[in-house]
């Protein structure tokens, strides 16, 4: 006898009209990648120690080997391209952790600032992404002035974004994506403060900004339920994208639980896309939607760079959702191991994919799910 999961994975194959989605985390693309890209911005950072962004290609380089210069834009994705062909998802959404700006107005005090030349934002159609959430910490990095070139460069690709804009409603509103027949895909973007978005990012009624969480509150849920019900028509699968919670670190705080599951049970939405943590947490399914509590990073510069070791965080995870439209639930999620290396997305060895799906399992458990891994090292979860 099949158990749930075989059942799932089943009708996930022979269901052509159930929606499939690629999600992953936090895919940065300034700083040093942006420095191996065809059309480099000026190098000068404002870090308390490294002042130079070709410093990030060095250190990488120390720890793996050369990395060409002026790559073409598919380099970054290395593996993962081939691995979104032919897993043929209707939608590719990530979360964008950089500004996409020439803009020299870094935001002061910050530490860190992430940007991407607007002329190497061809490297997002690449890999044929659909879809970025700007509501993150490092979209205001290069100012005002890097967040509307970021806006504008953007729409000029024709790629969708949410989370971010010139003013409060323009932060507020969702991005409506097509999946063909099968319906439409609505993803709202939100950042908390828990991942570091500074308070005075958000937007306002007339100022440009991030759409920030006031707080995790019956309050909040209240206000993002009325705005899914201003948008939703009957068969839309509703993501809510949110930048919450701390770099490192397995445990989940319960009031990021909890609002998650109050999202589904009162604000309508059907799928958690978590991110900010540098490493993948947890996955749960609460009453047949999935919550990505942190989906790790998917791309960085941090190659070479030492501390936080245990966690991995050159190990990713492609996400493929299948979902029924007419329900909203998850039918099948298949995850891809991955790792970061010469700047580039690789498949995982199987000696990594075991330890990432053991880690991972070990979390999941906690939350009612588990990983099996295949026979091509990709794992499946499965949940009761």
């Amino acid at each position: 006898m099949q158990d749930a999961g075989q059942r799932e994975s089943s009708k996930a194959r022979v269901e052509p009209h159930l929606i499939k989605m690629f999600m992953c985390g936090d895919v940065m693309t300034g700083r040093g990648i942006d420095q191996v890209l065809p059309y480099p911005n000026d190098p000068v950072l404002y870090e308390p120690y490294i002042k130079d962004a070709r410093q990030y290609v060095d250190i990488a380089e120390g720890m793996s080997g050369p990395i060409p210069r002026r790559v073409d834009f598919s380099y970054i994705w290395g593996d993962a391209g081939g691995e979104l062909d032919r897993a043929a998802p209707d939608l590719r959404l990530i979360n964008l952790e950089t500004s996409v700006t020439e803009s020299d107005d870094y935001w002061k005090g910050k530490g860190i600032n992430y940007r991407m030349h607007p002329k190497n934002a061809p490297c997002l159609r690449a890999a044929k992404i659909d879809f970025c959430s700007l509501a993150n910490n490092h979209v205001l990095d290069w100012g005002y002035s890097g967040l509307t070139e970021t806006l504008k460069t953007l729409r000029r690709m024709n790629v969708r974004s949410a989370g971010a804009g010139l003013n409060l409603e323009e932060a507020e509103s969702p991005a409506v994506l097509e999946a063909g027949e099968k319906g439409r895909v609505v993803v709202f973007a939100f950042a908390s403060e828990t991942s570091g978005v500074p308070r005075n990012w958000a937007a306002s009624e007339n100022g440009p900004g991030v759409n920030l969480l006031k707080d995790f509150s019956d309050k909040t849920v209240h206000h993002i339920g009325e705005k899914v019900k201003g948008v939703k028509q009957r068969g839309d699968i509703i993501v809510a994208s949110i930048h919450w919670g701390g770099n490192w670190g397995y445990a989940i705080p319960k009031e990021q639980k909890e609002f998650a599951h109050a999202l589904i049970d009162k604000a309508g939405v059907d799928v958690i896309h978590g991110h900010s943590s540098h490493h993948a947490r947890g996955i749960e399914v609460y009453r047949g939607k999935p919550v990505l509590h942190g989906c790790g990073d998917f791309l960085n510069d941090y190659e070479g760079i030492g501390g936080n070791e245990d966690f991995r965080d050159d190990l990713g995870l492609m996400y493929l959702l299948s979902m029924e439209p007419t329900t909203g639930e998850l039918i099948e999620l298949c995850l891809i191991p991955t790792q970061i290396k010469r700047f580039r997305i690789n498949r995982a060895s199987q000696t990594d994919s075991v330890w990432l799906r053991d880690r991972l399992d070990r979390e999941c458990k906690k939350l009612g799910t588990r990983l099996e891994l295949g026979n091509h090292n990709e794992f499946s979860l499965k949940w009761n």
